[in-house]
């Protein structure tokens, strides 16, 4: 085991969580744009994932407060296209998504070999930001013809 680079792990919790609490935003507004005949499941899925972003959000700062950090009260800047077809939004989730997983590959890149817990952390969110991009991408193929 490697001594564990609290510096380094807080601050890529803070970038974690400030990313995860504008997903908030970004998936809240995509709710609300939505339209066509495909708009009541989209409004729906969009909504779940901006309560799964701020659960996200709280968890990466739970961690980082237990590891004495103090998390910023900002959000990650959000792109704007300002594009609110139904396939726009859906790319640009996948990018959001896409981003997400990179944040959390270097966190594990930060915590391997020196706390299992947080790898262990990591990994789960990995996982689950992976589903997230095969999720997307299934729904973007309906749009792809």
């Amino acid at each position: 085991m490697h001594e564990l680079d609290t510096e380094a792990t807080v601050a890529i919790l803070n970038k974690i969580m400030q990313y995860e609490l504008a997903g908030v935003v970004r998936y809240t507004h995509y709710s609300l744009m939505a339209r066509g005949p495909y708009r009541a499941p989209i409004v729906t899925f969009m909504q779940a994932q901006a309560m799964e972003s701020l659960q996200h959000a709280q968890q990466a700062g739970e961690i980082l407060t237990g590891l004495d950090g103090h998390p910023d009260q900002g959000i990650a800047p959000i792109e704007e296209s300002h594009e609110h077809d139904i396939t726009t939004i859906l790319h640009e989730s996948l990018n959001h998504e896409q981003a997400a997983l990179a944040l959390y590959k270097e966190m594990l890149d930060i915590v391997q070999d020196a706390s299992v817990y947080l790898e262990e952390y990591a990994r789960g969110m990995i996982g689950q930001e992976e589903l997230h991009t095969l999720e997307l991408r299934k729904m973007l193929r309906d749009f792809e013809t």
